[in-house]
């Protein structure tokens, strides 16, 4: 029995591109079949998923990789640059390491294989939502085998994608610190302090100070 005291969950209002109607409908089968997932958009090429976006503001966007006049990959570029905060999933047949790696730098969160969308969409946005990437296991082997790759050719990899100063204003944040009381610290600008702050979220795809303090004590920065 539903508690009447819980909150109902919030709705996930998705934009759905791919420029095969029947496709479009049975993944927003597999979508609407979840309570708190609505789609608010569809779109049958790249284009006009970037004028649906501008149009419906979704929270998610999920794209196929291959669309005419505009690829999903071209639009998830686009999309990135248009509203920074939506999460995006790309939608692909192809189990390929290329578009896998060009969907990452294109700004998406999350690659699905068509062929098991039904058994890994839900999970996918989810974890999008959430602000976690969707990796399927032919994507982690893909990762780790480009990692170490890199490593054999000597290549310098580093472990961290945050620099040392900007772990340093990470660490005051999330210790409750202002940004008076972090500029008197490292003796910088309070300016300055909001710049790195700035880059922290846009680094790690988050969106508030309470988010950079939930990394920071992932990352070992801070105690829980």
């Amino acid at each position: 029995m539903t508690d009447p005291s819980t909150p109902p969950a919030a709705t996930t209002r998705i934009l759905l591109a791919d420029d095969h109607a029947l496709v479009r409908r049975g993944v927003r089968l597999i979508l609407e079949g979840e309570p708190d997932f609505e789609v608010v958009a569809e779109a049958g090429d790249g284009a006009e998923a970037v004028q649906a976006a501008r149009t419906h503001r979704p929270d998610l966007a999920i794209l196929d990789v291959a669309m005419p006049r505009m690829t999903g990959l071209q639009a998830a570029r686009e999309l990135s640059q248009l509203q920074p905060d939506l999460r995006i999933l790309m939608l692909s047949m192809y189990d390929n390491e290329q578009y896998f790696f060009q969907a990452l730098k294109a700004g998406a969160c999350g690659y699905v294989l068509k062929s098991v969308a039904d058994r890994d969409l839900v999970e996918a946005c989810r974890a999008a939502v959430r602000g976690e990437p969707f990796l399927y296991p032919g994507a982690v082997t893909a990762l780790i085998r480009n990692f170490l790759d890199r490593v054999r050719s000597g290549e310098e990899v580093s472990d961290s994608v945050l620099t040392p100063r900007e772990e340093e204003v990470l660490k005051l944040i999330a210790e409750g610190h202002s940004s008076k009381e972090i500029a008197d610290t490292l003796f910088i600008s309070i300016k300055t302090v909001q710049r790195h702050r700035a880059n922290l979220l846009h680094k790690l795809g988050l969106r508030d100070r309470l988010e950079l303090t939930r990394y920071a004590i992932r990352a070992g920065l801070v105690e829980p």
